[in-house]
């Protein structure tokens, strides 16, 4: 028989030792974030063992949050690898014990070099503590573990540490959602980030009519390149309206023959549209908000159309 009341132990421990860390967060958590911040070399993690592993994800999400950053394993180091350690990297050590050997052998070395160094542990007195330039109080009142042996609400609170100051210096970095699509260009989620520059149809696939072409040539653009709409431009290509197929049944229902009309006289004014850089979930927003399925694309400074994107090409992105 499974033991679900040691599994729910074992969640509200490592709960109990992330919650703890909310009311340690200081002046030290605040120097951290800016020795981040200011760093002009890369972010180092280095750690031993299950410290090691938190430090990989460490290294992940601060270097997809635009901060350069990579592990460095600290056996290794003492062993060649501490020549990519540079003088305006920061050194992210994390030790439970804060007097980890082969952590405590590169110490030297990072002051030598003139490196910062953060310290994350579990004893703010060990040695390593001691001396980093900040060493952020990251103990627990015991691990999950019913043994109180293997490293499980302590990696934990190291992650969720970790997170922290990622996050933080997110934001103090003004990391906006475009930077993050930049760096996250496969997968779904960066289909979601997609710009629509990518999808919409531009050049000759993109329907564009004047406002003075008359409506049998407005209907033959329309067919021809089959998105139910087309772009109304003036002489130079700058945006003031669109023509959907919806626009062409209610003109039809009109007393005046359709075809006796122009552009300029059938057109929507003032259509929505959206700069090349938006994101694909941008511009599925604005359609599932208005209820419309195409949107034109126009270069911001002066409104020239530069495609379209329609809701079937966000479809084929798997977007849904």
């Amino acid at each position: 028989m499974v033991d679900l009341a040691l599994a729910r132990k074992v969640l509200e421990t490592e709960a109990a030792a992330i919650l703890a860390l909310v009311s340690r967060l200081d002046g030290r958590f605040e120097r951290a974030v800016e020795l981040l911040k200011c760093c002009r070399g890369r972010v180092i993690l280095t750690g031993m063992g299950k410290s090691g592993i938190i430090c990989h994800k460490i290294a992940a999400t601060l270097a997809s949050t635009g901060t350069p950053a990579f592990f460095l394993h600290p056996a290794e180091a003492t062993h060649g690898d501490l020549g990519v350690v540079q003088s305006d990297d920061v050194v992210v050590a994390l030790s439970h014990s804060g007097e980890t050997d082969e952590i405590l052998r590169l110490l030297e070395a990072i002051r030598r070099l003139g490196a910062k160094l953060i310290v994350i542990t579990g004893d703010p007195g060990s040695l390593l503590a001691q001396a980093a330039d900040v060493a952020l109080d990251c103990s627990v009142i015991e691990e999950a573990c019913p043994l109180n042996l293997i490293p499980t609400a302590s990696t934990t609170a190291a992650l969720a540490l970790g997170d922290a100051l990622a996050m933080t210096l997110l934001v103090e970095k003004g990391f906006r959602q475009e930077d993050f699509a930049n760096l996250h260009p496969g997968g779904k989620l960066g289909k979601r980030l997609m710009r629509v520059e990518s999808l919409m149809h531009g050049g000759a696939q993109c329907p564009i009519v004047r406002t003075d072409t008359h409506m049998r040539d407005v209907i033959y653009e329309m067919s021809s390149k089959a998105l139910g709409m087309t772009c109304v431009v003036d002489a130079g290509d700058r945006l003031l309206g669109i023509i959907t197929d919806g626009d062409l049944r209610r003109h039809m229902d009109s007393s005046t023959g359709i075809m006796e009309l122009t552009a300029g006289q059938v057109m929507t004014r003032d259509p929505v549209s959206i700069p090349p850089t938006s994101l694909a979930v941008e511009a599925l927003n604005i359609m599932e908000q208005r209820k419309i399925t195409s949107i034109p694309v126009v270069d911001g400074g002066d409104n020239r159309v530069a495609g379209v994107v329609h809701l079937h090409d966000l479809w084929r992105t798997k977007l849904f």
